[in-house]
């Protein structure tokens, strides 16, 4: 069972990360585009209220739901897509964060882009980076490069497919949504009446018309229409659904007999040896979900922290250090069959044992395969 749901706020909202504000004079930044978790937890919501369940009951593990188990037990719910989207005459289009083996640069008034190549350096050159291959970018002249771009659905279908991404496969952030300061007031906790003097700022986003998130939920039916509350102080978005989508797909075949792929989180995630793989050693082997391989190069931005607020327990979840959506991989000595690459692209990249039903649930730990040798 796999469902798409068109996601569009009705307001500014408050997609927060993991820093505090509050307290006199502090900035509560937005966190753009927000964890997989906000559009879990704004279904799954909805879906309890829809079904007239008690939450208390269901909190406390009292009153399983048909596709979404207890909070104890998470049944196979499953957010496995979570993206930034906009409509484009009539259709839902996805947008992809630019992977981090892409550069981009300004280029006589224009963007132009280039791929990163793993690269073993001269001996000569120290560094500490713990992999024998780095991501290089081979170029004769340094331009300016660029950030607070996304791809298309047009651009994503090149990048797995190694081909060169054109400038008409970018997307200013500018286009999609603009920031808007808000100013608060703290309140005393006993009386709940303004304290003198503790004034905080908090980002907002104003996503502009026709821009939302695209969420693909398998294991249960979420809600088609209606209204949904997202994000930081529960903001009004409106629910739709979306027709069948053509996800672009590699050819697992091929990847798996090349014997060598790169690999993209499409979402933040969580693994127990931080940037590495699961169950990735120092020599960068790696085994997980029927997937053999030797990390030789990897591409990482800088790492977040995911956390949040555990309505059931009623206290914050942990926080974990999280890599983002985007960081890409590049893997030899593949050992996998079609079938394999097909499936962990459909439920993502997790240990063999462990890892948090929760955060499985919530949409962490995406990814995607693709070619090798990208063509500039």
């Amino acid at each position: 069972m796999t469902a798409h749901r068109f996601l569009e706020p009705l307001d500014v909202i408050f997609p927060r990360g993991n820093k505090l504000f509050g307290a006199a004079g502090s900035y509560g930044a937005a966190l753009m585009p927000p964890w997989p978790s906000v559009a879990a937890g704004a279904l799954r919501s909805r879906m309890l209220v829809d079904a007239g369940i008690d939450l208390d009951a269901f909190a406390a593990g009292e009153a399983p739901v048909e596709g979404l188990g207890t909070p104890q037990s998470p049944g196979p719910f499953r957010v496995s897509r979570f993206l930034l989207a906009r409509r484009v005459e009539g259709a839902v289009e996805a947008l992809h964060p630019v992977p981090a083996d892409v550069v981009v640069m300004e280029h006589d008034g224009g963007y132009q882009t280039r791929y990163l190549s793993p690269t073993v350096l001269d001996e000569a050159i120290a560094t500490s980076a713990p992999l024998a291959h780095h991501p290089v970018l081979a170029i004769d002249e340094q331009d300016k490069p660029v950030s607070g771009l996304w791809l298309s659905a047009a651009g994503w279908e090149a990048w797995l497919e190694g081909k060169p991404i054109a400038a008409e496969h970018l997307v200013k952030s500018e286009a999609l949504w603009r920031l808007d300061d808000r100013v608060g007031v703290a309140l005393a906790p006993d009386t709940r009446s303004a304290e003198e003097g503790k004034l905080f700022t908090v980002q907002g986003v104003a996503l502009k018309q026709d821009v939302g998130f695209l969420v693909e939920v398998t294991g249960a039916e979420p809600p088609a229409t209606g209204l949904v509350r997202l994000g930081g102080d529960g903001r009004s978005a409106a629910l739709s659904t979306v027709g069948a989508i053509r996800w672009p797909r590699p050819d697992y075949a091929a990847l798996a007999g090349a014997g060598r792929c790169r690999l993209v989180l499409t979402s933040p995630a969580l693994f127990p040896g931080g940037w590495r793989l699961p169950s990735q050693d120092e020599t960068g082997r790696f085994q997980a979900q029927g997937i053999r391989g030797q990390v030789v190069c990897a591409a990482i931005p800088r790492h977040g922290v995911v956390s949040g607020w555990d309505l059931a327990q009623r206290h914050p979840k942990p926080a974990e250090r999280a890599v983002p959506a985007g960081a890409v991989y590049w893997i030899e000595d593949l050992q996998v069959t079609p079938e394999a690459l097909e499936r962990i692209t459909r439920e993502g990249l997790w240990p063999e044992k462990g890892g948090d039903p929760q955060r499985r649930a919530e949409g962490f730990n995406a990814c995607e395969f693709a070619l090798w040798n990208p063509r500039s």
